[in-house]
């Protein structure tokens, strides 16, 4: 589905050039679920915005559906992104005056696609237990209901590919094996999930687990 293939990208900071990622080589299949795990700065959020083409490599290339995503345009690359890409955050990124239903119905509202959003986002949140808190806003949901609300969110323009940044840090182990159990879950319908972590239960989860070191791969990127 993505391909990343000797990927470097490097940042300038001053005089200094830093290098996040060095020589990445990684794949993401249709239905796997793949950890990233490593020490702080290892390029693990790097990865994620590549591979999540919030950003471009600045050398080697990542490919989606045999299509070089450098060459791209920023408009085609962010049209291509809301269609195929999926977000989840550690902080979850609600709107605080919107419900449920209309946080997960927000992303289509922006794409301009408003049909059928309402029925869509209320799907989702029930087939993550959410069907009695439709109308309930962020500060009316414990930790857990907020972070399915963002998995839901994240899942309502039919994504192939759900990039999570941490999406068990601000949860108790029971809620984040609950949140993970619904990972399982879309990976099972065919969505690939990329999840940087360094929690080792999300790792329990996972179909690979990727080790990152000083931007490169230490093990798992096959």
């Amino acid at each position: 589905m993505i391909e990343a293939t000797d990927v470097v990208k490097e940042y300038q900071t001053g005089d200094e050039t830093l290098r996040a990622l060095d020589g990445v080589d990684v794949a993401i299949r249709p239905g796997e679920f793949v950890a990233v795990v490593g020490p702080s700065g290892s390029g693990k959020s790097t990865l994620l915005n590549v591979l999540g083409l919030l950003d471009v490599p600045t050398a080697g290339h990542v490919e989606l559906d045999d299509r070089t995503l450098s060459e791209l345009s920023i408009r085609e690359r962010t049209r291509m992104r809301r269609r195929t890409v999926g977000f989840v955050f550690q902080s979850f990124h609600l709107v605080p005056t919107l419900t449920a239903t209309e946080n997960v119905m927000a992303p289509r509202l922006v794409g301009g696609e408003s049909d059928g959003a309402y029925d869509r986002a209320t799907s989702l949140l029930r087939s993550v237990g959410l069907g009695d808190r439709l109308d309930h806003y962020p500060t009316e949901l414990s930790g857990g209901q907020r972070q399915r609300v963002a998995v839901a969110r994240a899942l309502v323009n039919r994504p192939r590919l759900l990039l999570a940044d941490e999406p068990t840090g601000n949860l108790d182990r029971e809620t984040g094996q609950q949140v993970l159990s619904e990972f399982e879950g879309i990976a099972d319908d065919g969505v690939g999930i990329v999840a940087v972590t360094h929690d080792e239960q999300v790792t329990e989860f996972a179909d690979r687990v990727v080790t990152l070191t000083d931007g490169r791969i230490e093990s798992g990127g096959d």
